[in-house]
């Protein structure tokens, strides 16, 4: 199926063009065949969310933006962190997007971890270091995105009880990791567990006041 307005293949171009990139260097840094950077660019070939997020990282630009370009459909608000997991589910194998089961426990074991984690110098470090260029790799997406920049606020200036900070820390790690239970180049449904997870720490928060 080709993007017939070919808008990625006129955005890749431009980035190219600013960047002094050939397709071959281009190729050789996303480790993807240049002939077929070279298809996608043309519209001979649409690009997979794989490619994507290659784009992404090499040329530090949001996904997002790719993904409109290419014609993937983005839901830029983002609002249903409620949704069920049946739901969750459906979308994930309607789209054979995964093959193993979605489970709320999954998310919440990586959850512990992470709270864990946060309490230790180097967690503290990776949040202090990481969070910022996570939001903007992102674009700053969703709903939840400004409700985790508070949350970073709060945790780097540790205003709250150990407890509270474990909660904010572990949701910040959750958020800034590339290993999430859905990965993120499935940008339509890939910050959906992250929305879960902000919702699990905003009623933990809110419980502890």
């Amino acid at each position: 199926m080709e993007n017939k307005s070919n808008e990625l293949g006129k955005l890749l171009k431009g980035f190219l063009k600013e960047r002094s990139l050939s397709m071959r260097k281009f190729g050789q840094m996303t480790e993807i065949d240049a002939a077929i950077i070279s298809k996608i660019i043309n519209g001979k070939r649409k690009a997979t969310p794989e490619h994507l997020q290659r784009f992404s990282d090499y040329l530090g630009v949001p996904i997002s933006e790719l993904y409109l370009a290419a014609g993937y459909p983005v839901d830029r608000k983002q609002s249903n962190a409620k949704d069920s997991i049946g739901n969750i589910q459906t979308i994930l194998e309607t789209n054979l997007l995964v093959d193993r089961e979605f489970r709320e426990e999954d998310v919440k074991k990586e959850l512990y971890k992470y709270e864990q984690f946060s309490q230790t110098t180097e967690g503290a470090e990776a949040i202090l270091n990481q969070f910022e260029d996570k939001v903007e790799k992102v674009g700053s997406i969703g709903p939840f995105i400004q409700y985790l920049k508070n949350m970073y606020e709060r945790f780097s200036q540790k205003r709250g009880t150990k407890v509270e900070l474990a909660l904010m820390g572990g949701a910040l790690l959750y958020f800034i990791t590339a290993v999430d239970c859905i990965p993120d180049y499935l940008f339509a449904v890939g910050y959906i567990d992250d929305a879960l997870v902000i919702n699990w720490v905003r009623t933990g928060l809110s419980l502890k006041k």
